[in-house]
């Protein structure tokens, strides 16, 4: 479990910084040079590459809403280092929000239980195949619009479906590795659909925002969503007595990231 806790530790600072070169790269786009062949953008889906890798060993270990929750830990640390990469420093009421969003985060994870559920019910390919196809049409829809939090919210779903796809997975193939097993089912394949319409969803939103609050809004959809699903769908333990940690935790996470997300971009200060 340590080790679980580890991985997604580190998952969580390469997610930050991930972010902040996408968004550099974003802003830099133009129709001649989209954001795919910008050198950040470029870097930063690197740098989130390997930040999925120490995910996806995570989750071997850990429920889904238990690793979601210590990779929510990015809110604070683009917050902070968006802030000082500008030259000003983080409002009061946004430093409270991030410490509001990260206990309830925290208490989020503390309350996953250790046991991996022994089996997958059914019908859980069907349900993650229906939800990809739904949200690769509304990020589509949206991507005609101009405001970034509807595809931030979509891009957290994507990329939540991710690590539910990988949790279902594991649950089928146990505690070991057969790469036979492993291939022949759909919850592989649905992996990778997941997380292109994520990277779709996030690049146009950075496109439109601020990276603080779309990564706010983007992260803690990627960890309480996608962890309450993993609860029904999944079977992923809570600690006996601990539902209300839980639920606490649910409404702290959710009421610092909407003081986050509403609050206006930070600006340079102005040179004399």
């Amino acid at each position: 479990m340590l080790v679980g806790i580890l991985l997604a530790t580190v998952a969580m600072v390469l997610n930050s910084f991930g972010a902040l070169l996408q968004a550099a790269g974003a802003r830099r786009a133009t129709r001649t040079r989209p954001a795919a062949i910008q050198p950040r953008y470029i870097a930063g889906v690197s740098v989130d590459f390997v930040a999925w890798g120490c995910a996806v060993l995570a989750l071997r270990v850990l429920p889904v809403f238990a690793v979601q929750a210590i990779i929510g830990g990015t809110i604070a640390l683009t917050a902070v280092v968006s802030a000082r990469m500008i030259g000003v420093p983080l409002p009061v009421r946004n430093r409270i929000a991030v410490a509001v969003c990260l206990a309830g985060l925290v208490m989020v994870a503390a309350s996953a239980g250790s046991e991996q559920p022994p089996v997958r019910p059914r019908g859980v390919d069907v349900v993650l195949l229906v939800s990809l196809l739904l949200l690769a049409v509304a990020v589509l829809i949206l991507r005609q619009g101009k405001h970034a939090w509807p595809l931030a919210l979509l891009s957290g779903l994507g990329f939540g479906g991710t690590a539910l796809s990988v949790r279902a997975a594991h649950v089928q193939t146990g505690e070991g590795f057969d790469l036979a097993l492993l291939l022949g089912q759909p919850s592989t394949y649905l992996v990778v659909g997941f997380w292109l319409v994520g990277m779709i969803g996030y690049t146009a939103a950075l496109s439109r925002g601020e990276v603080g609050a779309v990564t706010a809004v983007f992260t803690v959809t990627e960890v309480l969503v996608p962890g309450m699903v993993g609860i029904q769908l999944l079977g992923d333990p809570v600690r006996p007595g601990w539902e209300w940690v839980l639920a606490v935790g649910l409404a702290a996470a959710l009421a610092g990231t909407v003081v986050i997300a509403k609050a206006p971009p930070l600006q340079p200060p102005r040179a004399r």
